[in-house]
């Protein structure tokens, strides 16, 4: 998507060890017309597998999956990282490790919200290692629920998540595919 990789272009920083810093327009601070074109996006590449919820991952998942989810008129579930006293004490939770955050972090979500025959899209910002989206595949799966695809804003194709993920055999679209990352410069794949 053009639109995303002019911005990862202009605006992207690599910090190093695989880590690349859009926090100007995706994880701190959120362009709303950015993410609404993107989860445009997403909704035309999904429209046809059948989704019933999309699932994402606490923070930096929520507004691509919002956006994603108001143009295919479904709800989202987000996984938090710390269960809230308003959520019952029987909970689906799972483990995955986080590249950015440096150490494992856990999914959790209420079986109020992830049920038994649910088609799960998944949607998130990242596609690095594909851990953090095996926990929610993870959580999905433990609730009874099929997942029907996965998006990502950003896969870092050098990371090898693709190949992870692959075994699912569902569609798996990332709107800018990032081959290398050298200094600032931003190689994308096809």
């Amino acid at each position: 998507m053009k639109e995303l990789k002019d911005r990862i272009l202009s605006e992207g920083k690599n910090l190093g060890n695989g880590i690349l810093k859009v926090d100007g327009f995706i994880n701190h601070q959120v362009d709303p017309a950015l993410m609404d074109s993107c989860g445009k996006e997403f909704a035309n590449r999904f429209a046809s597998v059948g989704a019933t919820k999309v699932l994402t991952a606490e923070i930096s998942g929520i507004a691509p999956a919002v956006a994603t989810a108001l143009h295919l008129g479904l709800p989202v579930v987000y996984a938090r990282k710390h269960k809230p006293i308003t959520m019952p004490d029987q909970v689906l939770l799972t483990l995955a490790p986080s590249h950015t955050k440096g150490r494992t972090v856990e999914l959790i979500v209420s079986p109020e919200y992830l049920s038994d025959g649910e088609k799960v899209l998944i949607i998130d910002d990242f596609l690095a290692s594909g851990n953090t989206i095996l926990g929610l595949v993870r959580l999905a799966e433990t609730a009874g629920s099929t997942i029907v695809g996965i998006g990502t804003l950003i896969e870092k194709t050098f990371e090898g998540g693709r190949d992870v993920l692959n075994s699912l055999e569902v569609p798996i679209e990332s709107l800018a595919r990032i081959a290398s990352m050298e200094n600032d410069t931003f190689t994308f794949a096809e």
